[in-house]
């Protein structure tokens, strides 16, 4: 075999590679949209997060379960829906899944700290991530979780990402949504949490399974500022 054909039998076995490679990405893509559709009207049952969450438990104890019941958007506290977008996305109503003021405010205080201390992520972006990824970081999970969050806007309204990023978001170890946080921490039900209550679950989110424990006092005082300006926060 001559060196010029071995070399077009290289090339061409890279590109069928690339072309499978590509047809097994527009693949995935389309199985996270048929997914992002039916959970328009179908309520999730279980997220990537609560997958990983538990198989982690369950390596303690095998018979570990999940602490999670869903609840209608009606049936959450209207605090705790305010204290959550103040918390964690205060432009939520106003962007298309990416807050870009808030990422370019999250680098420049990463640069003035020095390190990792803000993401930037919006509602919709965390939401991406906890349906169909997993908290590792990397600039490929990053750019995956971008894309879904587009889909997420394109597919729903604000009113339902706000009601699935509130029942599948973690709140602790084995706490998932807000009717399970609610309950183990108050002994309510989500609909009747009041501000207080509503502003220290919302600031447990960034960290939840160590704010459990105790929360340091820089986090409440986050949260006395959040509560003071969250009756501006727009809802849906």
């Amino acid at each position: 075999m001559s060196s010029r054909t071995g070399k077009r039998q290289f090339f061409h076995t890279i590109k069928r590679l690339l072309w499978w490679a590509f047809l097994l990405l527009l693949a995935y893509q389309l199985w996270i949209f048929a997914h992002v559709v039916a959970w328009k009207w179908i309520n999730p049952s279980q997220s990537s997060f609560m997958a990983l969450r538990l198989a982690e438990l369950r390596e303690q104890n095998p018979q570990a379960q999940l602490q999670h019941q869903w609840v209608d958007y009606t049936r959450m506290s209207v605090h705790l829906k305010r204290a959550v977008v103040a918390a964690e996305d205060d432009r939520f109503m106003d962007h298309w899944g990416l807050d870009t003021r808030g990422i370019e405010l999250a680098l420049k205080k990463n640069q003035r700290r020095g390190r990792s201390v803000a993401g930037g992520s919006s509602i919709t972006q965390q939401l991406a991530k906890n349906l169909f990824l997993s908290p590792t970081r990397s600039y490929v999970r990053k750019a995956q979780e971008v894309v879904i969050a587009l889909m997420l806007e394109l597919v729903w309204d604000k009113r339902r990402i706000l009601e699935v990023y509130l029942n599948m978001v973690e709140w602790g170890n084995g706490i998932f949504g807000a009717e399970a946080a609610a309950r183990h921490y108050y002994g309510t039900a989500a609909a009747d949490l009041g501000p207080a209550q509503a502003v220290r679950m919302a600031v447990m989110l960034p960290n939840p399974r160590t704010y459990q424990k105790a929360m340091p006092a820089w986090v409440m005082k986050h949260a006395a500022r959040v509560q003071a300006r969250m009756h501006h926060s727009r809802i849906p």
